[in-house]
């Protein structure tokens, strides 16, 4: 057997599907080579020979899987959160991320962005650098170091921005093309370079067309911004004339599923013809509940994502989410979903933890490719919680301390952490 090949003794818990979370009581999960061989009563007498590490007592899932973050607005958690969208990009966001031309900055901020991340119960991400290739590089390297499996982004803008971050279209795509040789050369296990285009306001028709033409060449996936916003979808209106909606201008350049692993962020606003498009495109949603409450950009119809069988994760967003934690992420999800429901529409139910915690795992873990599960097969990713708070009820289910333990620990308690396998802590 590999190194990588071991079990893993505790309170085993994972979903099968949106509405199943299952619960094994000291049980034991078997690492086959990196991948999940499965969870067992007893150990089969083929793998007896393996390493035990033995959990008993603490909460073993799934690692968590973040499908939007911005590493660079690490620094920003907390800040200017009475603004909406628009002037928070232009008031602090924008200006913040400026700073990362300067490496000491950057390396600086990415180190404590890395640290957390690798702390953290999240195995694997999708993140945004910014425009500058060196401090993108970096963070890159930085990531790998960490052992989880991510996606990063060098972002792409060539309009409607600060005149410090503007990029030259031709200069952008330049850029861009010389940062994938980069990620090429270094040979990075870990992690994978993604198309970034910001958003439709700040990325001009030819700066698309370009794109497009550079995913074909690489085959890259791609991750931005969708229906976020009420009056930044206004914006899209005038920018965008001859779009149906804001996705159609994405799908316009062909950069919006089918052939491209999309991931749009929010989706907060996407109508019926919209969300039909995602549907039939493949394109992943990532749903930041934290994100669209604390910049008031509303609260987006999960549940119609989830009854229509949209692809769908949660992100953090950070910083428009002040917290990097997926678990934090599942408790603001359903509370959000609440909220909704009774204030806007009856029809849509509220998200119960089961689905939630779908969302935080397998869901989006389906991004990656086999991911997000402890069924046979699946890629060993997975975090070891110490959920221990004083109870004074009677003993409580596995589902219900991993239920609390999303909605008390905010990311603290994670005592070990597998990524394919190889123990990072």
């Amino acid at each position: 057997m590999k190194q990588n090949s071991f079990v893993i003794k505790g309170d085993i818990c994972y979903s099968a599907d949106k509405k199943t979370l299952l619960t094994f009581k000291d049980h034991y999960l078997i690492c086959l080579d990196g991948n999940s061989a499965g969870v067992f009563e007893n150990i089969p007498e083929e793998y007896s020979k393996l390493e035990i590490h033995d959990y008993s007592g603490l909460l073993v899932v799934p690692g968590l899987v973040d499908l939007h973050i911005h590493a660079p607005q690490f620094t920003l958690r907390g800040l200017g959160m009475d603004d909406e969208l628009l002037d928070w990009l232009n008031n602090l966001t924008f200006p913040e991320e400026s700073r990362y031309s300067d490496m000491e900055y950057a390396r600086a901020a990415y180190t404590d962005f890395a640290e957390v991340m690798r702390l953290g119960a999240t195995t694997r991400a999708c993140i945004f650098g910014t425009t500058h290739v060196p401090a993108t590089e970096l963070l890159m390297e930085y990531m790998e170091a960490t052992g989880l499996h991510t996606y990063v982004g060098k972002v792409n803008m060539d309009r409607n921005c600060p005149a410090i971050m503007v990029e030259d279209t031709g200069k952008s795509v330049k850029d861009t093309e010389e940062w994938i040789n980069f990620c090429k050369s270094r040979g990075f296990l870990n992690t994978k370079p993604m198309l970034t285009p910001r958003f439709i306001p700040t990325c001009s028709d030819k700066l698309m067309q370009l794109l497009r033409e550079i995913q074909e060449k690489y085959a890259l996936p791609l991750q931005s911004h969708l229906s976020e916003n009420p009056a930044e979808i206004e914006w899209v209106k005038e920018l965008c004339k001859e779009s149906k909606f804001y996705g159609d201008a994405y799908d316009s350049f062909k950069l919006f599923g089918r052939d491209v692993p999309t991931i749009m962020a929010h989706c907060v606003y996407s109508e019926e013809n919209e969300l039909s498009r995602i549907k039939e495109n493949g394109v992943f949603i990532a749903h930041c509940p934290q994100s669209n409450t604390n910049i008031a950009s509303g609260i987006a119809p999960v549940r119609k994502f989830l009854d229509m069988g949209i692809n769908c994760g949660l992100g953090s967003d950070v910083a428009g989410g002040a917290s990097e934690s997926i678990l934090r992420a599942m408790a603001d999800a359903i509370q959000m979903s609440k909220m909704r429901w009774r204030l806007q529409d009856k029809n849509l139910k509220p998200l119960t933890f089961e689905e939630v915690f779908f969302l935080g795992t397998k869901g989006g873990g389906e991004f990656f490719g086999r991911v997000g599960s402890f069924e046979k097969g699946y890629e060993f990713d997975a975090v070891v919680f110490d959920d221990a708070v004083p109870s004074y009820h009677s003993p409580l289910t596995l589902r219900q301390r991993l239920e609390r333990h999303a909605y008390l620990s905010n990311g603290r308690g994670t005592a070990h952490k597998f990524v394919c396998g190889t123990q990072i802590f």
